[in-house]
């Protein structure tokens, strides 16, 4: 089953289970998907779809000066499982020789390769500036 099936059909029981906030969520996130070229998404687009409505998100509620929100919480539980900042501090140490790079921010496209996803560019850029 794909993140776009399970999507769908969590929206389903959500509807039968009369969570609203859920069920809001869920529609939104579908319906963003309908505004897509293509229907049937892979789990990569999907995932960078929900990345888009959470930044769109986050950056609505900072103007607003509040906190993370229920919608955001739903819409998280559909990415993949982050990884640690001491992991890629690990990955960094064994795996990137900064000799090879003019700067240490030009390194950030491998590590970004091998965390596909599970890492936030941000996240990656702190630790770059920290070492």
């Amino acid at each position: 089953m794909t993140l776009q099936e399970k999507i769908r059909s969590d929206l389903k029981v959500s509807m039968k289970a009369k969570t609203e906030a859920r069920t809001s969520a869920l529609r939104v996130l579908i319906g963003e998907f309908q505004r897509q070229l293509k229907k049937e998404l892979s789990d990569a687009e999907v995932v960078a779809v929900i990345r888009k409505l959470i930044k769109s998100e986050a950056e609505t509620l900072e103007k607003k000066g509040e906190g993370p929100s229920e919608y955001m919480g739903i819409l998280e539980s559909y990415l993949p499982k982050q990884a640690t900042e001491s992991e890629i501090r690990a990955w960094i140490e064994k795996n990137i020789d900064f000799g090879k790079f003019p700067s240490k921010m030009q390194a950030m496209k491998p590590i970004m390769a091998n965390f596909a996803g599970m890492v936030d560019g941000n996240t990656v850029k702190k630790i770059l500036e920290s070492l």
